[in-house]
């Protein structure tokens, strides 16, 4: 993989490695994640690949019940519903993912600020697997 590549392809190749990565900005020192080209802060264009611990606390969620074609092949339905939240990462960013390791038959167990550890969930068969980032609690 191409170091100075910021985009999506780059950051699903991370995921599958089972890494987690944000840019941070040289200029004023900003961290995205997922990963930008271009600072929105500053507008900096010398960004660099650093790591994140993977730990982080939950800041917003929902369940979802009737979701994308591809949770729905996953498994997730009605009666089965799957979370997705916004995790305020240790090192300061905000990045959505799937919640996992919860009770999602009863959100109202969910507790905002509950902390959480990234984890990597593969989907799909053969060469169409992919990784999607999750977290679950710690």
């Amino acid at each position: 993989m191409n170091e100075q590549q910021f985009n999506h392809t780059a950051f699903s190749q991370l995921l599958s490695e089972h890494v987690l990565k944000a840019s941070r900005c040289q200029t004023c020192g900003e961290l995205y994640a997922p990963p930008r080209a271009i600072c929105p802060n500053c507008h900096g264009e010398k960004m660099e690949w650093v790591e994140m611990s993977g730990k982080g606390t939950l800041q917003a969620y929902t369940t979802i019940n009737i979701g994308l074609t591809a949770m729905i092949e996953a498994g997730f339905d009605r009666k089965n519903p799957y979370c997705t939240g916004i995790v305020k990462l240790e090192e300061g960013p905000f990045i959505s993912a799937q919640i996992i390791g919860i009770d999602t038959a009863h959100p109202e167990t969910i507790a905002i600020g509950t902390e959480l550890k990234a984890t990597y969930v593969e989907r799909g068969e053969g060469e169409k697997v992919r990784t999607f980032l999750a977290f679950e609690p710690i």
